[in-house]
């Protein structure tokens, strides 16, 4: 089960997730940022990543697209911190790939 949360300020609209970050609710996160993120008027989009318990393959890959997309991520455990530097490194070889087909 994933539970997740809007909370808005002048500055950010935050994405708090909890529980499991797995399929189906990968698909269900997408669509909750996709629509949050067309209308941030100026505002950061922050994920919360804090009470999350486990990230599957897939979450991992929503939460790259998330990151390719210039979303900014909050977490606080060894795990998700490993797992936010592991994506920060496929986002770099991502755009690096990009960059060079683009040449």
């Amino acid at each position: 089960m994933l539970k997740i949360s809007i909370v808005e300020s002048e500055t950010k609209r935050q994405i708090v997730l909890e529980g499991k970050l797995i399929s189906p609710w990968t698909d269900e996160l997408a669509r909750i940022c996709e629509r949050n993120a067309s209308d941030l008027e100026h505002r950061e989009l922050v994920i919360d990543l804090r009470g999350l318990t486990v990230i599957s393959a897939d979450g991992q890959d929503a939460l790259l697209a998330l990151m390719l997309q210039g979303a900014k991520f909050r977490g606080s455990d060894v795990f998700t911190k490993q797992i936010l530097k592991h994506l920060s490194r496929r986002a770099r070889r991502n755009e690096q790939q990009n960059g060079a087909q683009c040449s």
